[in-house]
């Protein structure tokens, strides 16, 4: 029997389902059940600390515009679930996500095996691509990257690790050289990977490439951001490309893109010009520096102090001697003071919003550890007034409550 939407979503937010058990042996089991869909089609595997959401969204733009069939899976969602699989750029319908839901449910039941969140829906992107005849999957892994559940194909077309910094330690380690490791897990034997040599774990990453006996691809192509009249750019060998995506942290992830596009042609995969400009111009990522002009709001997931000080920079760059307000929200497992001693100046009006989750940090605690700062206490009701005020609104922090906003008044498409 095929489930509902609301049914499905309720077995993924159980407390049963909604928590993180890092291990392959549980995946793997129920993908071998449907025939190792992963081992089925082209996948292009994404790490990294940060940016590795921003690469993927443009690099499978660029290859949907280049004419080709591309499978992109991501997390977290800000909406709903079916957000998370899509088929150029499409969602997931809900009846084939419940479809899948139930397939995959079922067989995690008959064969006595608990899965996480994740891992349900994982095994729901590999069968909803391979049964698509995807020419390409962009996968991003959910956490770390050697135990991400993801991680199951045998042979992947090519894996890309984004910038490397200090989040979830308490799972992935206390070092870069420990994240970094665990990042570039996902380096299958024989195979190639991107990687930018500012990294700050590419020595850990280029050690482990060369175990797997595989290969660092690299092309020498520099980046640039430029904002002119309210449009900004991306320049690259000479090039300019109208480019929405903010965030001066974009001349990182943009070589990496490229990057991967030049492999892809080396090994006989055609993607002109045109699509490139194409994928460039019309990408969209939410809540990534997204900025809704008629609102004056900027909408960003800065959620560890690598993020929060590309927000910085960004605002710096993008919104100089602008008054800023911010809404701000975090887990308790973030590291809020470190965040907070980067973004805020005594300037800012910081509204504080206790969102509905079992890990948000209190405004309490906030306050505590935060004297000296302008912090008010921001409830529901307060949100309306904030976002139809003229002044520049930041919303940023926990994408968990970025994505309750953004529900709640509608700032986004669903």
């Amino acid at each position: 029997m095929t489930l509902v939407y609301k049914e499905a979503e309720n077995i993924l937010k159980s407390q049963d389902k909604f928590y993180i058990s890092l291990g392959l042996e549980r995946v793997k089991k129920i993908l071998s059940v449907f025939g190792n869909p992963q081992n089925k089609i082209k996948v292009i595997h994404i790490a990294g600390t940060n940016g590795k959401g921003s690469v993927c969204a443009v690099l499978s733009n660029i290859l949907k515009c280049a004419g080709y069939k591309t499978g992109l899976y991501t997390s977290p969602h800000l909406i709903d679930y079916t957000e998370r699989i899509r088929i150029n750029n499409v969602k997931i319908p809900y009846e084939a996500f419940c479809y899948y839901m139930s397939r995959v449910c079922g067989v995690a039941d008959k064969e006595g095996i608990s899965l996480t969140e994740f891992e349900i829906l994982t095994v729901c992107a590999y069968k909803y691509f391979c049964d698509n005849n995807v020419d390409f999957a962009v996968m991003e892994t959910g956490l770390g990257g050697r135990l991400d559940a993801t991680n199951t194909v045998s042979e992947k077309l090519l894996s890309i690790i984004t910038s490397v910094s200090l989040d979830h330690t308490e799972r992935l380690g206390n070092t870069i050289d420990k994240i970094a490791s665990e990042k570039a897990g996902i380096i299958t034997e024989n195979s190639n990977v991107i990687v930018s040599e500012d990294n700050s774990g590419y020595e850990t990453i280029k050690k482990y490439a060369e175990k797997q006996k595989s290969v660092i691809y690299k092309k020498e192509i520099k980046s640039d951001i430029i904002y002119e009249k309210g449009i900004n750019y991306i320049l690259f060998n000479d090039k300019k490309y109208e480019f929405p995506l903010l965030g001066l942290y974009q001349k990182k992830n943009i070589p990496l893109v490229l990057n991967a596009v030049e492999f892809l042609k080396d090994n006989g995969f055609f993607i002109g010009e045109k699509a490139i400009q194409e994928g460039f111009k019309t990408v969209i990522w939410h809540a990534r520096l997204e900025y809704i002009r008629d609102k004056n709001i900027l909408i960003d997931g800065a959620h560890n102090p690598d993020a929060a000080m590309e927000l910085k920079n960004s605002l710096d760059y993008y919104f100089k001697d602008k008054k800023r307000i911010f809404i701000y929200s975090s887990l308790t497992t973030k590291d809020f003071n470190k965040i907070s001693d980067i973004l805020f100046t005594n300037e800012d009006i910081i509204y504080f919003y206790e969102f509905n989750h079992k890990n948000a940090l209190s405004y309490n605690d906030f306050v505590k550890t935060n004297r000296g700062k302008n912090i008010k206490n921001c409830r529901r009701e307060d949100i309306a007034k904030l976002i139809n005020c003229p002044d520049l609104k930041i919303i940023t922090g926990s994408l968990y409550m970025i994505g309750d906003i953004c529900k709640e008044f509608s700032l986004i498409e669903k």
